[in-house]
């Protein structure tokens, strides 16, 4: 296998968050979801559905930034009113980045510190996420695992909601909420603990349990069948390469850092 880089690594990880889907609409959003989304599609789960970021659904995932002489290859009419039948139908499974994450899974993307009036930081606003982390599935991706990700108490602003039970009126209908893992620099997460508590899956290589807990607010688990991250294979990194030729992958991480952590 030739060297892979971290953000290569995390993409592969973010692939897999697709894995056995099916027919539904795969909305990877940022450089490294968005490549994982493409990579599921090409590799392991080609019925997955995906646009060209604009109105037409594609067959082959389009290659990001500049498309030179490219021509994408159309399957499909998918206007905005279509992709909400997916939402609301729940055919659908994105991968967003939050800002905040709390041992719930409520995300916020929203404000940071002060209150809701006068915030220390305003960042995008809740956007669509209220009505599609409720409706369809939903991972999380986290390019620095750190506590100001991952809070100690609930997140400054609930934007998407988790399993927090106070949260939940009575008669409100959680059947669809469905949050399945969390790719980050240093491990991939799910929330199969009992009830929904957020478990290390597997850990990047040259990572440590204890660096994990260290740079999370809040207890996390081990799963039992605790593994290493696989490194990218030399064919997922052809495919990526294709899909990014511009090495807009390399702007994720700071400095670009190997997939394998040097020792310290």
């Amino acid at each position: 296998m030739t060297q892979a880089t971290l953000a290569e690594l995390m993409i592969v990880a973010a692939s897999e968050c697709w894995r056995g889907d099916g027919e539904v609409l795969a909305s990877g959003i940022g450089i490294v979801p968005r490549l994982g989304a493409s990579l599921a599609k090409l590799t392991h789960t080609p019925e997955l559905l995906m646009t060209d970021s604009e109105t037409f659904l594609v067959s082959e995932p389009i290659p990001l930034g500049p498309r030179g002489d490219y021509q994408p290859r159309y399957e499909g009419y998918m206007s905005f009113d279509r992709v909400f039948e997916c939402v609301w139908g729940g055919l659908r499974h994105a991968m967003i980045g939050p800002t905040q994450i709390d041992r719930w899974g409520q995300t916020n993307l929203s404000v940071v510190g002060g209150s809701y009036d006068k915030p220390k930081t305003a960042i995008l606003g809740v956007r669509g996420l209220p009505g599609n982390s409720i409706n369809h599935a939903n991972s999380l991706f986290v390019p620095n695992h750190g506590p100001r990700v991952f809070v100690a108490g609930e997140v400054d602003m609930v934007s998407g909601v988790g399993y927090k039970p106070e949260r939940w009126l009575p008669g409100m209908k959680q059947d669809y909420v469905d949050l399945r893992r969390i790719v980050t620099d240093l491990c991939v997460m799910d929330f199969g603990g009992p009830d929904h508590a957020i478990r290390v899956r597997s850990l990047h290589p040259g990572v440590s349990f204890e660096q994990v807990q260290a740079a999370t607010g809040f207890p996390v688990l081990a799963a039992p069948d605790l593994h290493e991250t696989p490194l990218p294979t030399d064919e997922q990194l052809a495919i990526i390469a294709r899909l990014d030729p511009h090495r807009l992958r390399a702007t994720v991480i700071k400095n670009d850092p190997p997939a394998i952590k040097a020792a310290a």
